[in-house]
């Protein structure tokens, strides 16, 4: 007859999702997304970028980094686009003209 091995999940009592949480309230600050740290560097900016220009502006000053994808610019571009088509007025963001957008005032 073999014993049952037991976890160290069952052996504490923490489940993977509570120790998750501790680790992320560990963390300290909260890191800023792509989308936040783009409206924080064109409110600084104030003239309207391009999605290269806004993650080569967040890069440099340390908002946000590209965890190792391709097209950053690209993710970047349809994430402004969907809030401004869909919070429209309440968008962060205006597009000024093509490919380019501004912080709204």
């Amino acid at each position: 007859m073999t014993a049952k091995k037991t976890t160290k999940t069952q052996r504490t009592g923490h489940t993977k999702a509570t120790r998750a949480k501790a680790a992320k309230a560990e963390a300290g600050a909260k890191r800023l997304s792509a989308i936040d740290a783009a409206a924080k560097v064109l409110s600084e900016a104030g003239t309207p970028m391009n999605c290269k220009e806004m993650i080569d502006a967040m890069a440099a000053k340390k908002y946000w980094t590209s965890p190792g994808g391709k097209t950053p610019h690209a993710t970047l571009y349809s994430a402004i686009l969907r809030e401004v088509t869909t919070q429209g007025k309440d968008a962060r963001f205006t597009k000024t003209e093509r490919g380019k957008f501004a912080a709204k005032a």
